[in-house]
């Protein structure tokens, strides 16, 4: 049986792939290009996946660690909001100059029916969260929810990681097909929110 690829490199960097459950299907994800990235396979398996499954693997890449650690693969990592707590609290604790990224859609407390950024709190860095539209309707076209009220629950996570202290970073993918996304709009939107603001060109790759 092959081993599931938990842990990858991307630029030289350690990524943590923790699930394959997400609350969106992005019509620009990667996962619907392609099965891989870089070389590794990102479908997994199973679900049950420990953090002493990732610590395993993570530990495979230790000269990297220090380079930092970011929670993204072809899933939502906030669904696993146990294991990625147990696995950030590994890394804080082994490799504290390390620092950890989620990058997240922002349902997590939706998912969850609580607020896991008090629950992250010294544990994770940063989020990138993916805001991808300047409204609703488009970012329902472009992110294909699955749950109600997708966008507010997104900015309402934002907010909240951002007044905890936490950097927070908002994204959109602009350049796939022929959909027109305001990033000044978007930008303004980070901006009322205490968050940063990113552009991310979409590649035919995917990354």
């Amino acid at each position: 049986m092959v081993e599931n690829n938990l842990v990858y490199l991307l630029d030289n960097k350690i990524y943590i792939n923790l699930t394959n459950m997400c609350t969106n299907n992005c019509i620009f994800c990667i996962r619907g290009l392609k099965d891989d990235v870089v070389g590794s396979n990102m479908w997994l398996s199973t679900e049950d996946i420990s953090a002493q499954d990732v610590i395993k693997q993570l530990t495979k890449f230790e000269d990297k660690i220090d380079s930092g650690v970011t929670f993204c693969g072809y899933g939502e990592p906030t669904i696993k909001i146990e294991v990625l707590k147990d696995v950030a609290a590994f890394v804080k604790k082994h490799y504290p100059n390390t620092k950890i990224r989620v990058n997240t859609n922002g349902h997590g407390n939706y998912i969850h029916k609580r607020n896991i950024i008090e629950e992250l709190k010294g544990l994770v860095d940063e989020f990138s969260i993916s805001l991808n539209a300047e409204n609703e309707e488009l970012y329902n076209k472009l992110s294909q929810p699955k749950i109600k009220n997708a966008y507010e629950e997104m900015k309402t996570f934002a907010k909240l990681a951002s007044n905890a202290g936490i950097k927070t970073t908002l994204s959109v993918v602009t350049g796939y097909k022929n959909y027109k996304i305001d990033t000044k709009a978007c930008e303004e939107i980070a901006k009322s929110i205490g968050a940063n603001f990113r552009n991310r060109e979409w590649l035919d790759n995917g990354y």
